[in-house]
């Protein structure tokens, strides 16, 4: 991986990575929550993050951007808001994200309404990410990871309400409202949430008028039953609609309208040894308008489509105890239909049925070690409706991992080590979008991935330190090649090694620096060049000043150049447009807690108003003056203030 000099010097590089590995530093530090390296429980691999988070920059728009803040995670950008995620380069299904339980699906054919483009973070309490094939609980296996947006259940020992209110102002038009209610006592509750965020285009470091305008809004409204101390009832219904231009896209979304429903019914302490037994239940439809003249100027051809999906499904699990062991247990079901609107109505264009066995178990075997396993067989039944002769294609996909962990009885130590493997049946985008190819219903393989994961914790009051590894073996990889004539979906083969560090330091008793570092590689086997949409090397850093009623941070991030790319391949929503230079960036934010109720906050991104591009980026659209293979440029500087008030 090759430096650009200009933009991101080696010498700074370099000492960075000194400076890193001297303080050992953790920009997700658990205090901060913005990233818990394990859980309360002691499990390895996992991270919690609460959406409540201070940010060290201004508040992100959608569920892509909240988690591109965490370690090992980027987006493909395309303008303003509504990335794709991903995860230590896998990108898509490969990802198994899921909200209050359930699968969201968007509709365009090129991903311009991500499943996380519905999420608005302030709609959920925490974020659960597990990556790698390391769990089998929630679906078919995510062969990257694992991502789950939840709210907590309320509770309250007698009457009450409580809750919160934040208003944010920023450049470029920026203004978002987030409300937040709960009621209730000891036998129930209502929660009520809704937020707002608006913002226009904004401009580059160099001045450039990029396109990046969106509005949203999301609303929902939890009602929770608790008949007994041992039951809980819960029942969730939620929506939001919204807008967005796009720098990126030869169409913009004048409509990404989501209506979701849930149940979920626990019952806990059955009998001596079945401590849980859990229901959940869910819906979601999403209806997405795009378009080339409602939010851009009307060229000579208008076009237009509307495209949706109606996805639901149900869960059904178990927790059985005894002694040192715990297993889970249960079954899930899902189906998915994407659709198209048509002048007679909503017409079906593909279906996709899955149902699956699933058994996690987790095993003390001293007071310092313990495994942890599990294996799931899916069903998988996928419908082509395009023709009249509907054609269609099963698999049964098994999918184990087994993982071991040790925590040292003299230092706070702990370490842990795991294998996965799961198949992954090809999603929409892959089958039946208009880029995907004629032929790949019938010819595309089911994705194999094996990989290995190992990491390592050391925590005490002043110091944590954390690191992982990685290596992914993938056969049958799916792969988009734009250099044909015709974009065409193939299978090669693949490997990807990484890995992931960081940690906090508390050297002074009001200062705290932070760090972390991501890295990753790819190599296509089959052809013997790189693997397309690979994130280049990242460093942040934060030094962080708090005394009193008083909060400050300096923030950094540096992002290498990237030389290593497979120039027109890559996937649904991006492809390798080529090299692509470094980049440092400089922020800074402030909060000051009026009391303990108030608190106000005001930073600056971009301090110095850098010029600057991602890596994974659409390309951009000739109708904004962007040619073809150009890259969209990030926001230059750029100032937000924020007020919150909770009662």
């Amino acid at each position: 991986m090759a430096l650009t000099t200009s933009s991101f010097p080696t010498k700074k590089l370099a000492c960075i990575i000194a400076l890193y590995c001297a303080a050992q530093i953790n920009f997700l530090h658990a205090e901060e929550i913005m990233t818990v390296t394990a859980t309360p429980h002691g499990e390895a691999g996992k991270t919690f993050v609460s959406t409540k988070q201070k940010y060290h920059s201004q508040p992100v728009s959608d569920g892509a951007g909240l988690l591109s803040t965490q370690a090992g995670f980027s987006q493909i950008r395309n303008g303003g808001t509504n990335g794709d995620s991903v995860l230590r380069g896998m990108f898509g299904s490969r990802l198994n994200i899921l909200a209050d339980g359930g699968n969201l699906q968007g509709g365009c054919g090129s991903r311009m309404d991500s499943p996380t483009s519905y999420i608005s973070p302030d709609n959920f309490d925490l974020v659960e990410i597990v990556k790698g094939p390391q769990t089998v609980l929630w679906g078919p296996m995510g062969s990257a990871g694992t991502i789950l947006f939840e709210r907590t259940s309320e509770h309250f020992a007698e009457p009450g309400m409580r809750g919160s209110v934040s208003l944010l102002r920023g450049s470029n038009g920026r203004a978002d409202q987030d409300v937040s209610m709960a009621a209730g006592n000891q036998d129930g509750w209502l929660h009520v949430d809704a937020n707002r965020s608006v913002a226009d285009d904004y401009k580059s470091g160099d001045g450039t008028r990029v396109p990046g305008l969106w509005k949203k809004w999301n609303a929902g409204v939890t009602a929770g039953w608790t008949p007994g101390e041992k039951t809980l009832v819960e029942l969730a219904l939620s929506g939001g609609d919204g807008e967005a231009r796009y720098a990126g896209r030869a169409m913009d979304g004048s409509k990404f309208q989501r209506k979701s429903a849930s149940l979920k019914i626990e019952q806990n302490d059955l009998t001596e040894h079945l401590s849980k037994l859990s229901w959940r239940s869910y819906y979601n439809e999403t209806a997405h308008v795009m378009d080339n003249f409602s939010l851009r100027k009307p060229p000579a051809m208008k076009m237009a489509s509307e495209p949706g999906s109606v996805v639901y499904g149900t869960r059904l699990s178990a927790e059985w105890e005894k002694d040192d062991a715990l297993v889970t247990f249960g079954a899930d079901a899902q189906q998915r239909q994407h659709r198209k609107k048509q002048p007679q109505g909503w017409k079906a264009d593909a279906d996709y049925r899955q149902a699956g066995l699933f058994a996690e178990w987790q095993k003390i075997l001293t007071g310092n070690s313990k495994t942890v396993t599990g294996v799931r067989i899916d069903s998988i039944h996928s419908s082509d409706l395009r023709q009249n002769e509907h054609a269609s294609r099963q698999a049964t996909l098994p999918g184990t991992f087994a993982r071991y962990e040790y925590t040292f009885p003299d230092v706070p130590v702990k370490i842990w080590s795991g294998v996965g493997y799961t198949e992954r049946f090809p999603d929409y985008w892959e089958l039946f979008s208009g880029k995907a190819g004629s032929a790949s219903f019938r010819q595309l393989k089911n994705e194999k991935t094996t990989q290995w994961d190992s990491g390592i914790q050391y925590q005490t009051n002043e110091l944590d330190f954390w690191a992982s590894g990685w290596l992914n073996r993938v056969n049958d990889y799916i792969l988009f090649d734009y250099a044909s004539p015709t974009t065409r979906t193939e299978n090669i083969d693949a490997w990807t090694v990484g890995g992931e560090m960081g940690s906090a330091w508390r050297f002074a008793s009001d200062w705290k620096v932070q760090s972390a570092l991501a890295w990753v590689r790819g190599e296509n086997l089959s052809q013997r060049s790189p693997l397309p949409q690979m994130p280049p090397l990242e460093a942040k850093m934060a030094l962080t000043w708090s005394k009193h009623q008083w909060e400050s941070t300096l923030s950094w991030r540096g992002v290498a150049s990237q030389g290593r790319v497979a120039k027109d391949k890559g996937n649904v929503t991006g492809r390798d447009l080529g090299r692509s230079a470094g980049f440092g960036v400089l922020s800074w934010d402030a909060y000051y807690h009026v009391s303990e109720r108030l608190t106000a906050g005001v930073g600056l991104d971009n301090l110095f108003n850098k010029n600057y591009t991602q890596h994974l980026n659409g390309a951009g659209n000739k109708q904004f003056g962007f040619s073809t293979d150009q890259k969209i440029p990030e926001p230059g500087r750029t100032g937000w203030v924020n007020i919150e008030y909770k009662f």
